[in-house]
């Protein structure tokens, strides 16, 4: 399935310092740019660090090596977006840069870049589904089950040949980009997810 990479969404115009960048010039870069961190990168554009405004009012040193935080959380231009979310999230930070191949600074990707993703218009949602989660993954008619889509909440209604086919279209439709809940509204005519116990023998009774 399809989902959208951290390269279409990141600014590739990146606002950056070296370490030897003076305390004031980092403060400069801050207010100028309207930007609350920026990556510093050695000589071979290597991220080695950033400086954020709460370490600038945190640590009063001379220059940005001093002030930087180390190790640099970065993300890889090929990265999903959800996975540079998660990452976002969980190490508590408002901006990632991004890195090539050779771990080299080629953009800036923010909090406010990925929630673009869920601007994303409930038509091209609609189709993303039926194309990526119906045909390609589940293998399935397009039109095997009705799709509509209001405001990113995407409702899924019909009638399948099986209950684990129902939980993986809808579990699936989750992850597609754009997509904010899932409301499931599918029915099937077999359940195969119920597991049959094996039929009691008088061998098995406890003497």
């Amino acid at each position: 399935m399809k989902h959208m990479k951290v390269g279409g969404l990141m600014t590739d115009d990146v606002v950056s310092a070296v370490p030897a960048t003076p305390f004031r010039d980092v403060a400069k870069l801050l207010a100028e740019h309207d930007i609350s961190g920026v990556p510093v990168v050695d000589e071979d554009d290597h991220v080695v660090g950033v400086v954020s405004e709460s370490d600038l009012l945190a640590r009063h040193e001379p220059i940005a090596r001093h002030l930087m935080t180390t190790p640099a959380i970065t993300v890889h231009a090929e990265e999903t977006v959800a996975d540079a979310a998660r990452l976002m999230v969980r190490r508590g930070v408002e901006r990632l840069p991004v890195v090539d191949e050779e771990e080299r600074l080629v953009g800036i990707v923010t909090r406010r870049d990925l929630l673009c993703v869920y601007l994303r218009p409930d038509a091209e949602i609609r189709r993303r589904i039926r194309e990526d989660v119906l045909t390609d993954a589940m293998d399935l008619p397009m039109d095997a089950v009705d799709v509509h889509v209001l405001d990113g909440v995407a409702t899924l209604a019909g009638r399948v040949r099986r209950r684990s086919q129902a939980l993986t279209l809808v579990g699936l439709a989750e992850r597609v980009d754009g997509v904010v809940a899932v409301v499931g509204r599918l029915s099937f005519h077999e359940d195969d997810t119920r597991i049959t116990s094996p039929t009691r023998t008088g061998h098995d009774i406890a003497r």
